[in-house]
């Protein structure tokens, strides 16, 4: 993606929802020092179910933030955890 494109996006906050739908834009003028948001451009937002915008909320308010001065990222969707393969025996 470019850089270009990524300042033309359209960045909402997903932990702060409009009451007629949608998302309030990102930022944190009106949102207080209180909570950090969490910034996904609004196409993604819109494709997200409740389920996951709480837990991309969660870990985002998890981690310590601004650590060195930079901004702390985490991942919009967590990772999957998916099932291991065991070895099988094998018969001899």
């Amino acid at each position: 993606m470019s850089l270009t494109k990524w300042f033309g996006e359209n960045w909402v906050d997903i932990s702060r929802p409009k009451k007629g739908g949608g998302f309030e834009k990102c930022g944190r003028t009106k949102a207080g020092k209180k909570k950090y948001p969490k910034c996904v451009p609004a196409a993604k937002a819109a494709r997200m179910t409740p389920a996951q915008r709480k837990s991309a909320i969660r870990r985002k308010r998890a981690v310590k933030q601004g650590v060195g001065g930079k901004p702390t990222n985490v991942s919009t969707f967590a990772k999957k955890k998916g099932r291991r393969r065991q070895k099988r025996a094998r018969r001899g």
